[in-house]
């Protein structure tokens, strides 16, 4: 729904319930919602709770008091001065930010690879602001309210923490995060990024090249997605074109222009600096991934997936996909180890007693296994007891046949699990972002030979640095590689 058409139905239900009618603190025009900012407030403070058990904050407490006071001086610029503003970078890899009711902003450290200046990153906290002060997310909220589906706030907002009882929800509001709040209600956080930016010193051209440089990610993801037989991954806030050929983008950010002061900060130096040596990719707490085999340090384990799999580590589990993607692989936590792997596992499945459990040894630790059929497909589940806690290893594929041909490479996976060694552990060593210094002749073709990020790295390294698809580096240039 377009803003026009937003603010004819919200005049027309703001006639006929008055209560729940609120001036927009951007626009000035009556929104129809069904929370007060003092509510609004409320809800952000507590799903805010929700979103750190999700997204740890990433442990850097210098990158962190550097966004936060460029959140803080952005957010005095912008419409909803009033707000106590909340700036987080959070530990996860995912290529993203995104914001809660009442000024809780959230930006990943993944996202933060991505962007080589100081102005690239006030753009993306602009952008956050635009939601929060045209109230977005209230928006969203209200209409699902209004449509009585029901769901939590992160359900409606956060993709990665919906359940099964948010599907409908995401049907209803085409997923705000993963594809963003629709093309109007993006360009508006654009503009008003861009005027932020503006009005702090910085060059509101910034707006349009943070977006092309995600747009770029964009198109290098989907280049290698295509090369691995994967969907792409698709920044929340990105439309279908590219920003040189954005003509309303161009417009709404060049309006910016009348705030812009003679400085036009960019701060290039000053960002690099701060994400220096920042983790790239995996991270300890979330576990390492080498060559398809799972080593997480702070559980005490690893698996090897098959050689030939695509391995996927999400916050809530780690999954493995052939290469016909026609069978799977699933690593999960399971609790507390209690009683016996054995009863675990019938309480998990939910099995009658007369279901048959299989008690194992993997990596000389108690196990136990079944065999079950669920939506259809044949399935086989484990569950192992690491010391206090228990882990679910699932297998399953498309069919009996196909589970037969991938059963080896499933038990084989399966039987890989045991606790982490010492020697183990130490590969377990995170990727890093490393700024040098380029040098006369260098290519990113040659550092790619001796880059950690695989067959890909030509591409990877020249979309870090804003220099894809085709960019090489300059003689004295400040450069990003992975080490």
């Amino acid at each position: 729904m377009s803003i026009s058409t937003f603010t004819r139905t919200g005049a027309l239900l703001c006639a006929l319930a008055v209560s729940n009618c609120a001036v927009n603190p951007v626009t000035g025009n009556p929104n129809f919602v069904t929370m007060s900012e003092t509510q609004e407030i409320n809800t952000g403070r507590s799903e805010d709770q929700k979103v750190r058990k999700e997204y740890p904050p990433y442990n850097d407490a210098a990158l962190q008091r550097y966004v936060n006071d460029l959140g803080q001086r952005l957010a005095k610029a912008s419409h909803r001065a009033g707000l106590q503003y909340q700036f987080l970078v959070v530990d996860s890899r995912q290529v993203n930010a995104f914001a809660l009711p009442g000024g809780y902003i959230y930006i990943t450290r993944g996202i933060l690879s991505y962007l080589n200046s100081e102005a690239e990153l006030a753009a993306v906290l602009g952008h956050e602001i635009g939601h929060v002060t045209a109230r977005h997310s209230v928006q969203q909220i209200s209409a699902a309210t209004a449509a009585n589906v029901g769901a939590s706030v992160l359900q409606i907002l956060v993709p990665q923490v919906r359940n099964a009882a948010g599907d409908l929800l995401v049907n209803v509001l085409g997923n705000a995060l993963l594809s963003g709040y629709g093309r109007e209600h993006e360009l508006e956080a654009d503009r008003l990024g861009a005027e932020y930016l503006a009005r702090t010193g910085y060059d509101p051209q910034a707006m349009i090249k943070v977006v092309g440089a995600l747009k770029d990610q964009e198109l290098f993801d989907a280049e290698v997605a295509k090369a691995e037989g994967r969907e792409p991954r698709a920044y929340h806030g990105l439309f279908a074109s590219h920003p040189d050929n954005d003509t309303r983008l161009q417009e709404v950010v060049r309006e910016a222009g009348k705030f812009s002061s003679a400085e036009n900060r960019i701060n290039r130096e000053e960002f690099l600096k701060y994400v220096d040596r920042m983790i790239f990719a995996d991270s300890p707490q979330q576990g390492i991934v080498r060559d398809n085999a799972l080593y997480h340090p702070e559980l005490g384990l690893v698996l090897q997936f098959p050689a030939d799999w695509r391995v996927r580590n999400n916050a809530q589990n780690v999954v493995a996909v052939s290469p016909q993607q026609n069978a799977l692989i699933d690593l999960r936590s399971a609790g507390r180890a209690e009683g016996l792997p054995a009863d675990m596992l019938r309480k998990l499945l939910k099995l009658g007693t007369g279901s048959t459990v299989s008690p194992l040894t993997i990596g000389g630790l108690p196990a136990a296994v079944t065999e079950v059929t669920r939506s259809g497909k044949p399935t086989r589940v484990a569950v192992v007891f690491l010391g206090d806690s228990a882990y679910a290893i699932g297998m399953q594929a498309s069919s009996v046949a196909i589970f037969r041909q991938h059963g080896a490479a499933m038990d084989a996976a399966m039987n890989s699990f045991h606790a982490i060694t010492e020697q183990e552990r130490a590969v377990a060593k995170p990727l890093r972002l490393r700024v040098i210094t380029a040098r006369a002749g260098m290519t990113f073709a040659g550092l790619a030979g001796t880059s950690p990020l695989g067959r890909f790295a030509e591409g990877h390294l020249r979309v870090i640095n804003g220099l894809y698809p085709s960019g090489e580096p300059v003689a004295g240039q400040a450069l990003k590689i992975v080490e």
